[in-house]
């Protein structure tokens, strides 16, 4: 099982607009680009995903930019998730055979395990607002 690359970035971005949130400071696009090592083409369309979603908004022009919609500790990692891919874990629907019933219950109960999870962290959980608190590799 895999974190698609535009959930990864989603996340990413989003923690960086949440260490801004409150500052009242627009997020342009290159600074989120650079500050979260994503590439700008590829994130202008998760930010309108993330825009659609309602959970940021975006203002055009000169001192346009991106902010969050509503208050980090608001915004979970269940709802990026869902913004993004539109769904926690997707099952085939092919559940014929002998075990098929029961595998297609042992996954629901993961995907549900999975959505409960997802949405017990909120982004400023996520959000690294401390300098001394970021982790470097």
């Amino acid at each position: 099982m895999k974190i698609s690359v535009k959930v990864d970035y989603a996340c990413r971005v989003m923690a960086e607009l949440a260490r801004l949130h409150g500052s009242g400071e627009l997020a342009q696009i290159e600074h989120l680009a650079r500050t979260e090592a994503v590439p700008a083409n590829f994130l202008a369309q998760i930010l309108g995903k993330l825009r659609d979603h309602g959970l940021i908004t975006s203002r055009r022009g000169n001192q346009g930019g991106y902010t969050l919609a509503r208050a980090p500790e608001e915004i979970s990692l269940y709802d990026i998730l869902i913004a993004v891919e539109g769904q926690c874990l997707h099952l085939s629907g092919n559940f014929h055979g002998r075990s098929g019933r029961r595998l297609k219950q042992v996954w629901g109960e993961i995907s549900q395990t999975l959505v409960e999870k997802t949405k017990g962290y909120s982004l400023n959980q996520l959000a690294t607002k401390n300098p001394a608190e970021m982790y470097y590799i």
